[in-house]
């Protein structure tokens, strides 16, 4: 899962900065989502290790950052939805905010169905 954060946290900032050059470099505000993927790639390569209860600090702070990260542009992106400013106002901020959305609920639940495997591997009675 860790080698997968990064990817994500790369992804995430990868589609912030193509946003923003597409937008021309005038909004700094575009550049916000970018913070989540670094952070993602820090909890990342802090969770590449073989301690097991620091692998899981770091698991856990990482899907909190992602499930934080959706909840955020997500609420965002249906503010300007219900409002009627999604397409007039800013329809590329909209846009940015509606992929990062998805990625970051892409993210969140595979790190929950991982988790959940994680945990049902370890409540499993031995086998002889």
């Amino acid at each position: 899962m860790a080698k997968l954060t990064i990817g994500f946290g790369a992804l995430i900032a990868a589609v912030s900065v193509g946003f923003w050059l597409a937008i021309g470099r005038t909004e700094i505000a575009a550049l916000h989502p970018a913070g989540i993927g670094v952070l993602l790639i820090l909890c990342g390569a802090l969770a590449n290790t073989e301690n097991p209860k620091k692998r899981m600090l770091w698991m856990h702070i990482a899907v909190t950052l992602g499930l934080i990260g959706f909840l955020i542009t997500g609420i965002r992106a249906g503010i300007a939805l219900v409002k009627g400013t999604a397409m007039s106002v800013n329809p590329m901020g909209f846009d940015e905010r509606s992929v990062i959305a998805l990625i970051c609920l892409v993210y969140v639940a595979l790190c929950i169905r991982s988790f959940i495997t994680a945990r049902r591997g370890r409540m499993a009675p031995p086998t002889a």
